[in-house]
């Protein structure tokens, strides 16, 4: 709608162009015409006095329309670059309110996603062959616990793998040993979120550490969820070790930033990205800063807004978070490079 009122605007300000510009021709015919018709009356002498009169007004007339059309143009033309800035401010906060709640829409999908992963690892770290590959340490009970996580994996597709750690912080099991020979055995003991889960009160507590790399797994990038696996499967069991479980980032999070509600011409121009808490981009739809860019977001602690600095409209927009998961501080963000467009700068707006 913006777009065709300035379309619209700057028609009507050709057209009347083209008009002025046309009476303006015709009037210095005219004027032409006048001076002609005094010439020709006063060779004629007496006889032509009458018509020299007329030929006078023309001229007059003539002068007068002009005048009039040059005014008209400057009029025209004052407005119409009022409409301009005043279509282009509005294109600017109709577009930078609408890729803010883009922007939203993306860190919430997400977020609900990972929200499903808290459930799911407090869950399994209450499963019988979890609990069992820990309080009765063999060979059988880390086979049974392997074959247990590897259903969970072939259900679950959005995991890389699932780890069952001991106390010591010393992976006994995990649910694809052919595809990460290496996870068994390895030590997790320095890591936050195998301390993290370990300090946790209950079952009901869980930790989230924000996408890393795992060497351990290919060096895909994941987000990984724990939980204490307590004595007997209880939520308030003492902590006899940890489930680790690694959602496969990178797959996941390209869906969302790939898949955000963007017409074809705006994808052109678009970089859809999701940052995490301290900045840092953890997804781009262009693939380019993933775990290496820190963006310098201006969002001057609002949790929405817009804003248009160096050609580019950027509008942006905090997690909510879902349900009891409260989030990690990450934000969506939509840079939109505007190029030929015309929308006007505008300063940093929040949402209302």
């Amino acid at each position: 709608m913006q777009d065709d009122i300035l379309a619209l605007a700057l028609e009507v300000s050709r057209i009347t162009s083209e008009k002025i510009s046309l009476i303006e021709s015709i009037m210095r015919q005219t004027r032409l015409l006048a001076l002609n018709a005094r010439i020709e009356a006063g060779r004629a002498g007496a006889s032509g006095a009458a018509f020299g009169v007329v030929a006078h007004e023309m001229g007059s007339v003539s002068a007068n329309i002009t005048e009039v059309a040059q005014d008209l143009r400057a009029a025209v033309q004052a407005n119409v670059a009022r409409i301009e800035t005043v279509g282009a401010e509005m294109m600017t906060a109709f577009r930078g309110a609408r890729l803010q709640d883009i922007a939203l829409n993306a860190v919430e999908i997400i977020d609900r996603n990972l929200y499903e992963r808290s459930c799911d690892v407090r869950w399994w770290a209450t499963d019988s062959a979890v609990v069992q590959a820990l309080e009765v340490p063999s060979q059988a009970s880390a086979a049974y616990a392997i074959g247990r996580l590897a259903t969970i994996l072939r259900a679950y597709t959005v995991y890389l793998d699932l780890w069952v750690v001991d106390a010591a912080g010393r992976v006994v099991a995990n649910g694809r040993p052919q595809a990460y020979p290496g996870a068994a055995g390895t030590d997790v003991s320095g890591q936050a979120w195998f301390r993290d889960a370990m300090a946790t009160r209950d079952g009901d507590q869980y930790v989230v550490a924000d996408v890393e790399t795992a060497p351990a797994l290919g060096g895909a990038p994941v987000a990984t969820y724990a939980a204490a696996i307590r004595a007997g499967g209880q939520p308030h069991g003492r902590p006899i070790g940890a489930l680790g479980i690694f959602f496969d980032w990178a797959p996941q999070a390209a869906t969302v930033v790939g898949g955000v509600g963007l017409s074809d011409e705006e994808k052109g121009r678009a970089r859809a990205l999701l940052l995490d808490g301290g900045g840092r981009v953890i997804a781009a739809s262009d693939g380019r800063g993933v775990l290496a860019e820190t963006y310098a977001l201006k969002s001057e602690g609002r949790p929405r807004g817009f804003y248009v600095e160096d050609g580019r409209l950027v509008a942006y927009a905090l997690t909510p978070g879902y349900e009891t998961y409260a989030g990690l501080g990450w934000r969506g963000v939509i840079e939109y490079r505007l190029g030929e467009a015309r929308e006007a700068p505008a300063a940093n707006m929040a949402a209302a």
